[in-house]
């Protein structure tokens, strides 16, 4: 398959707490299945989190298992988790 017809596997990932980086997201949803890419978007300017981020897995079978359980939470906080929109 080439890149260009492969399925990408992203979720959106919001209400993340402000002390959440990357690498923190990825190992959070690692436990699902293997994480392609983790990133959280940050203010340009301030260098703040944006509180959301994307996560994109490298198997459908993670992206499934992230995208079916009910609750994600992280440091307390209820992340809400949707496909992202490519």
């Amino acid at each position: 398959m080439s890149g260009a017809t492969r399925n990408i596997y992203k979720l959106f990932v919001g209400n993340l707490p402000w002390t959440i980086g990357n690498k923190e997201l990825q190992l959070y949803f690692s436990k699902f299945g293997h994480v392609s890419s983790a990133q959280v978007v940050f203010d340009k300017q301030q260098g703040l989190s944006k509180s959301y981020g994307f996560v994109t897995f490298s198997t459908r079978d993670g992206f499934n298992s992230a995208s079916n359980q009910n609750t994600h939470t992280l440091e307390g906080r209820v992340l809400n988790i949707q496909a992202a929109n490519n």
